[in-house]
């Protein structure tokens, strides 16, 4: 929805708790609204996941944006909304304050789905855009009338004038199907736009077959032009989405099975790069893009009912503080009814902080359950009227202030901040707190126009700023995002392709004495001009917001101005290892304690480590014969630790040579930690097998990076009000820094024993040496 100017800042003014000020228009007062939270947001705002369940059973892939009406817009895969439902053609909801959502359409119907598309193909994984005055979407085609082959993946794109539609399908692929061999193609799907600050657009696409690549587009936006970038290496990542911070570009991906119902280990990870098109490298400084995968964790499994999370988008509200949404999988209700077969996935929202240059959801909590304090979204601080009677909170200093229709055939008003000939137009806040965030929609209709928005002046008149006040100047005519203190500047210039008379967001925060200013075309950590800038002067403690409008008209649209939010800076506290109850380090015989599961085959204890020749066998599926070495678990919280040496080499296909961790409470019943060769990558996996609902399943989820000598641990605690037991994992490659994975539960009243194995492909001829194996306590 879209605010008359007027309302919009009468509205933030009294949400911030500042006094009313004298009325430009003689309009009556607007009711104040409840005095806001340190973080900005309405007291008792909070949210439950899954924000998509009253609505939908399953909301998989979620796209998210916020329309120039002011709603925020939910968008997502073309599976059914409820069991026994339909198929989709993708989906689309709809909130105001990004909690409480109401399901709309579905994107495409017979009269406007894509006719290239062959008729059994799929919609899935849709990407929301806002570019040069419309809404885009790219999402994935399963299957096109280009091959007589089923399963030829490629990306559409379809534009509409409102987040709604309707859609108008660009008339072909972004880019063709991409043969891997035979009759076979990778997977050119899950589609993610990234707009960078030189103007070029840049889409990011693909999956597990293929790895995740990367392309320009032509200035429509629809076709693909140049060679595609591989940043990521196959059979690891795919749902790709793009984020820039602090001159990093931030490569997110989900890994592992999107779709395997209880035993989901989906998860999100991040690389980061100086370019667009990598490489993308972790914390630790490994690569994407190679055999020994790297990534730094996002978002993982904890141990409640969400697994299986992932396929996520990012959105930053009002405060400045980011969010990711993302679909799960309930452990306890992993199906839908009816069709037998898909997943219900509902949509999860969670907060993403970052900590020490690094994305991680919730601090490295994971996924919530239960009310957690909700977003700062436009309506949040009471801004729902655009009657335009409530003009109350603005003092206008100068020029013209107008409400006027919206052209691009949004509903509502916006805006009009309108110089004379002699003179700016200029309004003004009541004073607001010195960490402050400003956004807005803003266009410049005018060649010539320029809006500045000023933090840390004084209350006087127009001209009277105080000599601390910093300025941020949008200026149509130099095409350049300025901002300034006194003489000291700096600025950014903005693309030669980017229209300033179509609608782009503008971010102002403030923080710690440093002013970040952002134009974006999307406000999805798209950037099309950015300055960071430090003033000499402090800002003051409170002081107004100042809106300019120089040489020409300003247009304005869902202004918020809040308290900038407080950042979570320290992740939560992970498990620590304690002292060592018990020690099997192969210098003798076997501890009595320990019991052969299936035939040891050639296992021996041999030079003070245990040799276990790779002979084929596997604990996965019916045969179940793989050797394991099992005890009796302690009583309580452990950790079972062990170190492995294996060499599964690079590159090459090894599938699926492993040795490591086994918690065993039944040949189908079990999870297992182990470094493991998966077609060419060389990756950690925290499998599960167990038999539910007549059948068995197996999933695992993954993580790394693997050496020839690895750290294993798994860290057993027992939930307090369930009873269910929880492992979580961790590996190292040198003992020291551990990497912290999922957590797996098995159920209350098992009672598994613990211990080692090895399986896997006999080719080539490999042999894991175990060099201990420890108890330990929890600290």
């Amino acid at each position: 929805m879209q605010i008359r100017f007027v309302a919009v800042l009468a509205s933030l003014a009294l949400a911030l708790g500042a006094s009313a000020l004298p009325d430009a228009g003689g309009a009556a007062p607007a009711a104040a609204a409840p005095p806001p939270s340190d973080s900005g947001s309405p007291p008792g705002t909070t949210f439950t996941n899954p924000i998509t369940e009253p609505f939908a059973d399953t909301y998989a892939d979620p796209a998210v944006i916020r329309g120039k009406d002011g709603w925020w817009y939910l968008y997502a895969t073309s599976d059914p909304l409820v069991s026994g439902g339909p198929f989709g053609n993708m989906h689309v909801a709809k909130s105001r304050d990004l909690e409480t959502w109401e399901y709309v359409d579905t994107i495409f119907d017979e009269e406007n789905r894509p006719a290239w598309a062959a008729s059994a193909s799929y919609f899935w994984a849709p990407d929301i855009r806002y570019v040069d005055g419309e809404y885009v979407m790219y999402y994935t085609v399963t299957d096109t009338e280009a091959n007589p082959d089923p399963w030829d993946y490629t990306i559409g794109v379809a534009t509409a004038p409102t987040p709604t539609g309707p859609w108008t399908d660009s008339g072909g692929p972004v880019l063709d199907p991409r043969p891997a061999g035979g009759d076979s193609y990778l997977n050119t799907i899950d589609p993610a736009l990234f707009a960078d600050d030189d103007g070029t657009r840049y889409l990011y696409f693909g999956g597990f077959n293929g790895g995740i690549w990367v392309t320009e587009l032509d200035e429509t936006g629809t076709r693909a032009v140049g060679e595609p970038t591989r940043v990521t290496v196959a059979d690891r990542y795919e749902g790709a989405f793009v984020v820039k911070r602090d001159g990093w570009y931030y490569l997110m991906g989900s890994s592992a099975n999107c779709c395997a119902g209880p035993v989901t280990g989906y998860s999100v990870y991040t690389g980061r790069s100086r370019s667009p098109l990598g490489p993308f490298t972790d914390h630790e400084g490994v690569s994407l893009n190679e055999s020994r995968v790297g990534g730094t964790q996002v978002l993982a499994q904890n141990g409640n009912r969400w697994i299986g999370v992932g396929h996520h988008a990012v959105l930053t509200d009002a405060a400045g503080q980011d969010w990711m949404l993302y679909h799960a999988i309930d452990k306890d209700e992993a199906w839908l009814n009816e069709p037998g077969g898909v997943n219900r996935r509902p949509t999860l929202i969670d907060r993403m902080d970052w900590i020490d240059g690094w994305p991680v959801v919730n601090a490295g909590a994971g996924p919530s359950e239960g009310p957690q304090p909700g977003p700062v979204a436009a309506s949040g601080l009471g801004i729902v009227s655009d009657d335009p009677a409530s003009g109350h909170g603005l003092r206008r200093e100068a020029g013209t202030l107008a409400v006027g229709s919206d052209e691009s055939g949004d509903a509502g008003a916006i805006a009009r901040l309108v110089p004379d000939w002699r003179r700016a137009a200029v309004a003004r806040t009541a004073p607001v707190s010195r960490d402050v965030r400003v956004e807005a929609d803003v266009r410049l209709p005018d060649a010539d126009g320029s809006l500045t928005v000023a933090v840390g002046g004084r209350s006087g008149r127009s001209g009277m700023s105080g000599r601390s006040e910093v300025s941020v100047r949008l200026d149509a005519e130099a095409r350049e995002l300025v901002v300034g203190q006194g003489r000291q500047v700096r600025r950014a210039d903005v693309p030669a392709n980017v229209d300033l008379t179509s609608w782009h967001v503008l971010t102002v925060e403030a923080r710690d004495g440093v002013v970040d200013a952002r134009l974006s075309s999307s406000g999805l950590g798209d950037v099309d001009a950015e300055v960071r800038f430090e003033p000499r002067r402090d800002l003051p403690r409170r002081a107004p917001v100042r809106l300019t409008a120089d040489g020409g008209e300003a247009q304005l649209d869902n202004l918020t101005v809040v308290a900038a939010h407080d950042p979570v800076t320290e992740r939560v506290a992970e498990p620590q290892a304690g002292a060592v109850t018990f020690a099997e380090e192969f210098d003798g015989e076997l501890d009595a304690g320990w019991r052969w599961l299936h035939d040891p085959a050639a296992v021996e204890v041999k030079d003070g480590a245990l040799e276990w020749p790779l002979t084929g066998h596997d604990l996965v599926g019916a045969t179940n014969d793989a050797p394991a070495l099992l005890r009796d678990a302690p009583d309580g919280d452990f950790v079972l630790e062990a170190t492995v040496h294996l060499p599964l080499g690079e590159d090459t296909v090894r599938n699926y040579q492993q040795a490591g961790l086994l918690v065993h409470a039944g040949d189908d019943d079990f999870l297992r930690l182990a470094p493991v060769s998966i077609w060419q990558t060389r990756q950690v996996e925290f499998s599960k097998e167990l038999t539910a609902d007549g059948r068995t399943w197996f999933g695992g989820h993954v993580s790394g990076p693997v050496d020839d000598r690895m750290h294993l641990r798994l860290f057993h605690t027992t939930d307090p009000a369930t009873g269910e037991h929880e492992y979580r994992a961790a590996s190292s490659r040198d003992g020291e820094s551990w990497r912290f994975g999922a957590t797996w539960t098995l159920p209350a009243g098992t009672d598994p024993e613990v211990g080692i194995y090895a399986g896997g492909g006999a080719t080539p001829a490999t042999t894991a040496t175990f060099e201990k194996v420890l108890l330990r306590e929890i600290d």
